[in-house]
């Protein structure tokens, strides 16, 4: 397994060995002794898988406040999303900054998000399946979210005309959402 520290602190791209031959291939894609040989001790409480039928779909930016905050690990294990974290910890060097990350089946790439990010994605190819683990209980009174296309976040997406759900067409921009996070160095 190869940890990738990101540009936001705290952030983690993780490239897992993968075995394959004629017959297909095997990964290892979590096993929580091998993450805690690289410090990551998350409890993971639940997991879901979100299929997307039409390239163009886009999920988030969402998160939960605390004390419901969640760690996510993320995967892609049918088609391909551009997927995009934003960091939401007051005081962090990084604040307001975002980062995207390409995540296929192909690649087989995971993403650790921590708590105090907005998470999104946008699906690059139809019927595209994305799985997470989460480190804390959906706790609908503590869901939040930030607009897609703020213009002060700027962020680049390969797409104009988004497929969106109604809740994600309504939420604020970064400087209207409420979020509750500090950064802890």
């Amino acid at each position: 397994m190869k940890i990738i520290e990101t540009k936001l602190i705290g952030a983690k791209l993780i490239e897992s060995a993968v075995f394959g031959d004629q017959r297909g291939f095997f990964m290892e894609s979590y096993n929580a002794q091998r993450f805690a040989e690289h410090g990551l001790t998350h409890a993971f409480v639940q997991d879901n898988h979100a299929l997307s039928v039409e390239a163009g779909v886009l999920r988030g930016l969402h998160y939960q406040l605390s004390p419901n905050a969640q760690t996510k690990l993320v995967r892609v294990t049918a088609g391909a999303v551009y997927d995009v974290i934003v960091d939401l910890r007051r005081g962090s060097p990084t604040y307001g900054q975002w980062e995207d990350f390409t995540l296929s089946a192909e690649n087989k790439l995971q993403l650790l998000v921590p708590k105090g990010f907005a998470h999104g994605y946008c699906t690059l190819e139809p019927n595209t399946e994305f799985l997470y683990k989460v480190d804390d209980y959906y706790a609908p009174e503590q869901d939040r979210g930030i607009a897609w296309n703020d213009p002060a976040l700027a962020i680049d997406w390969p797409i104009v005309q988004p497929i969106l759900s109604g809740k994600d067409e309504k939420h604020p921009t970064l400087a209207q959402a409420e979020h509750n996070f500090i950064f802890e160095g």
